[in-house]
């Protein structure tokens, strides 16, 4: 268990949390707010994901006032949930917070006990390992895939299963490329083929082999393949805006160009963005 003493000018500092607290009683209690006090856990669910991406987005974009106003947001949340579920006589934010330090510490016995670690790698190695053995401990799931959130998106699950299975030592060897590179061009060989099969369904599939194929070389490159395509899709709509105000200079609307037209202001856009 966790047990420690914080120094006076750090004590302080909580005063604001503690604030935040009063007004979320105050926001569902008597005189409160109505919306407030209607809120249940499955309401708080969108909002949730919907102000996780919001400070993804902010860090991304790297505004440093724009963080701290959306991890203020995401806290909400959490403060929210933990409101609701005290006031049902489950758990409190209290034990929230307990819980959370709790498995911090138990999870880094190379830190807050005696074990020994080289390095980044054998650190996740074993907090997998803690992992696995807690969910044995509580009778769920043994699969190292189990933590995998079911609602994560497809291209961020993709990376994790990836991730889990790699620290079991299923993976691809690591520092040569080229089987990676190999297997990309053989799942997209088969595309091909399942393309001109004409089956629907086998398209489906290989081309979900196929980027599936496409996470697993971004792994091993050390590139995030969620903020590449992130950064994919910025640079694409910053170049087609350039491609609508160029022909809006001209007096025309895209759809309204012929496909040499579009190609032309394509390029021009990647020329000057």
């Amino acid at each position: 268990m966790l047990n420690f003493i914080l120094a006076e000018e750090e004590r302080g500092e909580l005063h604001f949390f503690d604030e935040l607290l009063s007004i979320m009683e105050r926001l569902r209690g008597p005189g409160g707010c109505p919306w407030d006090k209607e809120q249940k856990l499955s309401d708080l669910r969108p909002y949730i994901v919907e102000e996780a991406y919001e400070l993804a987005d902010a860090i991304s974009e790297g505004g440093a006032d724009n963080i701290r106003e959306e991890s203020g947001d995401l806290l909400l949340q959490i403060v929210f949930i933990a409101s609701i579920t005290k006031e049902a006589g489950l758990f409190g934010i209290e034990d929230v917070v307990r819980t959370l330090c709790d498995k911090l510490v138990r999870r880094h016995p190379h830190v807050f006990a005696n074990a020994q670690v080289a390095n980044s790698t054998e650190v996740i190695r074993n907090w997998e390992q803690i992992k696995r053995e807690e969910r044995k401990d509580k009778k769920e799931d043994p699969s190292v895939l189990a933590g995998v959130p079911k609602g994560l998106p497809p291209l961020l699950k993709a990376h994790r299963v990836q991730g889990k299975a790699a620290h079991v030592g299923f993976d691809w060897p690591r520092g040569n490329l080229l089987p990676l590179f190999d297997k990309l061009a053989e799942e997209t060989k088969e595309l091909r083929q399942a393309v001109a099969s004409g089956s629907a369904k086998a398209v489906e599939e290989k081309l979900g082999d196929l980027l599936f194929m496409v996470v697993n070389l971004a792994r091993h490159l050390d590139v995030n393949p969620d903020s590449a395509l992130f950064r994919a899709c910025a640079k694409f709509a910053t170049r087609f805006r350039q491609m609508e105000e160029d022909a809006a200079a001209r007096g025309l609307r895209l759809n309204e160009c012929s496909p040499e037209e579009l190609d032309t202001l394509w390029n021009r856009a990647k020329e000057r963005t």
